[in-house]
C-alpha cells in the first residue's frame, strides 16, 4: 500500500514521544500490504474499526490514539485522514473527515 502522507505522522508524534514507535510499526506494517477489501485489513488489525467510505480506525499505542484512514483499494493508496487522542477524536465524524 502507498501511505499518504507520512508527514501527517510525524508532525503527531513529534508532539507526542510516545506515539512515534506504535505509528511507524503501523506505517512500516501497511507498506508492505496489499489490501484488497476490508477483510484483509481486519485480518492484520482486529481492533480496526471499519466505517462507510471506505474509512478505517486503527488503534494506535494500546488504544491511546486513533487513526483514521480512506483506503483506495483497487489503487492500493492509504490516505491518513486524523491523528489524535481520543478527546481530538470524539470532535470528528469518522466517517466524512
Amino acid at each position: 500500500m502507498r501511505v499518504i502522507s507520512r508527514r501527517t505522522l510525524m508532525e503527531f508524534y513529534n508532539v507526542y514521544d510516545d506515539a512515534k514507535a506504535p505509528l511507524e510499526t503501523w506505517f512500516h506494517e501497511v507498506k508492505k500490504a496489499t489490501w484488497n477489501d476490508w477483510t484483509d485489513v481486519k485480518a492484520h488489525y482486529k481492533s480496526a474499526s471499519i466505517l462507510k467510505n471506505n474509512r478505517v480506525v486503527f488503534n494506535i499505542g494500546g488504544n491511546k490514539y486513533r487513526l483514521i484512514v480512506k483506503i483506495n483499494y483497487p489503487a492500493q493508496i492509504v490516505y491518513i485522514r486524523f491523528v489524535g487522542d481520543h478527546k481530538a477524536y470524539d470532535k470528528v465524524n469518522a466517517e466524512e473527515i
